[in-house]
């Protein structure tokens, strides 16, 4: 990715993806313009974690303690998570747009993620379900990168490609996964993109009419 890294602060309203993956996929806004990553730092990671919802409270603890103790350890796994990302965000695209070549480095740059995942993986069973999983234990400051990777691989699997759409936003450009009844959500959220460019369309009519839109 090419463009800037900026401080933000994480809310319920970023997590539209419809998926884990995509969310992190969705923490570069401004993709169509200039890429903005969200993620300034390892704590910055954290924050999203928590939001998330999908990781334990005391996990995310443990790596913040762990962060603190080794804050180079801590960047370049943010390297690493920012690495994942973008692969994700390459292979994606091409798999939603069908007949458009798969970039071969994305596929490379997952799979690579998913095999050290799984070298730290221990395999549990719940019930009548085998299944493999990381833990901070095993996977240390990397924790986070390795269950996103795994999460990442049964996506893959089984993405709905009719319902996984790129939002056209102007400055935007956000990947969902389309849940709605009638499957024809546009916009990654309809308070936002959605409103914004109700507004800008609204405006050049207001404009091609010959009527003032800042006018009574």
């Amino acid at each position: 990715m090419t463009g800037t890294i900026q401080p933000h602060t994480f809310r319920c309203r970023d997590l539209v993806g419809g998926h884990i993956v995509i969310d992190l996929v969705n923490t570069v806004t401004a993709r169509d313009v200039e890429p903005t990553d969200w993620l300034d730092g390892y704590p910055r990671l954290l924050e999203w974690a928590a939001l998330t919802g999908h990781f334990a409270p005391a996990d995310l603890t443990d790596l913040r303690r762990l962060a603190d103790t080794e804050p180079g350890r801590a960047e370049l796994a943010l390297d690493r998570t920012r690495e994942l990302r973008e692969a994700l965000h390459d292979l994606v695209t091409a798999l939603i747009h069908q007949g458009a070549p798969v970039p071969a480095e994305a596929v490379d740059q997952v799979e690579n993620h998913w095999k050290h995942a799984v070298a730290s993986t221990r395999l549990t069973v719940r019930g009548n379900t085998p299944q493999l999983q990381v833990c901070v234990e095993t996977s240390g400051l990397e924790y986070l990168n390795h269950e996103l990777a795994l999460q990442a691989f049964d996506l893959l699997r089984a993405l709905p490609l009719e319902r996984t759409r790129v939002c056209p936003g102007l400055r935007c450009g956000w990947v969902f996964i389309d849940s709605s009844r009638g499957g024809r959500r546009r916009w990654c959220d309809m308070a936002t993109c959605g409103n914004s460019a109700k507004g800008r369309t609204h405006y050049q009519r207001k404009r091609a009419g010959g009527t003032d839109p800042g006018g009574p």
